[in-house]
């Protein structure tokens, strides 16, 4: 029987070992290919998503999404917005209604991608929305996929250039690690709530202490008010 918590410790995090996707990875930096690949995508039976956007370290400047990470069991294809642009076959895999498509906090990526084409949202299933009904209340990936496999997803890559010429290693096997987990977090989901093979623990709040202090006049003042 699997052990999960409510919400999983920040601090253990780090003592966990870490964990990589391991499969094949496809970068996408031309209409042609973006084509061939959402054909083999529409193919399957799941997929997880995800996006990343270059980080802006200057007040009020944003950039547009870069990346589209799209994963299956065993391959992902990171597609480059910033080199595919308006792409009709990226339009025609976010509107898709045949296959589901996982994520994490999807309307911020949603939102994201609409700002580089239009489109009719398709089949999205956000991991947020559905956590709860097995007791979970974290938010994060790294928490989500903690609590149930014990290992620790790296997020080192996250606030790197994804609008570099030629994106690392690291950075491919960081966006295709995101997407991945999608899968496996969903599947296990599914797996735990149809068998209830699991026990869960409701770890307490951790209420802060009531700060007081003392006026001239020697009146106990609360500082909540």
């Amino acid at each position: 029987m699997k052990h999960i918590v409510n919400k999983f410790d920040k601090k253990k995090l780090a003592s966990l070992s870490r964990v990589v996707f391991e499969g094949k990875i496809v970068v996408v930096l031309s209409e042609y290919v973006a084509e061939q690949a959402v054909n083999y995508l529409l193919s399957q039976s799941i997929l997880g998503i995800d996006t990343e956007t270059r980080p802006s370290f200057t007040k009020g400047k944003q950039y547009k999404v870069a990346l589209l990470q799209v994963s299956t069991h065993d391959t992902c294809f990171l597609f480059r917005l910033n080199h595919l642009g308006d792409s009709p076959s990226i339009k025609r895999f976010l509107e898709d209604k045949t296959v589901p498509k996982i994520g994490l906090s999807l309307n911020d990526d949603i939102h994201a991608l609409s700002k580089r084409m239009e489109f009719q949202k398709g089949w999205f299933i956000d991991l947020q929305d559905i956590m709860n009904e097995i007791g979970i209340a974290d938010m994060s990936l790294a928490k989500l996929y903690a609590n149930l496999f014990g290992r620790r997803i790296s997020k080192r890559e996250q606030l790197s250039n994804w609008e570099a010429d030629i994106l690392s290693v690291k950075q491919q096997k960081y966006a295709a690690t995101d997407a991945w987990a999608c899968i496996q977090i969903f599947e296990e989901y599914l797996r735990l709530k149809e068998t209830q093979d699991y026990e869960l623990e409701i770890v307490p709040e951790v209420v802060a202490p009531i700060q007081t202090t003392v006026s001239e006049n020697h009146h106990v003042q609360d500082d909540r008010t």
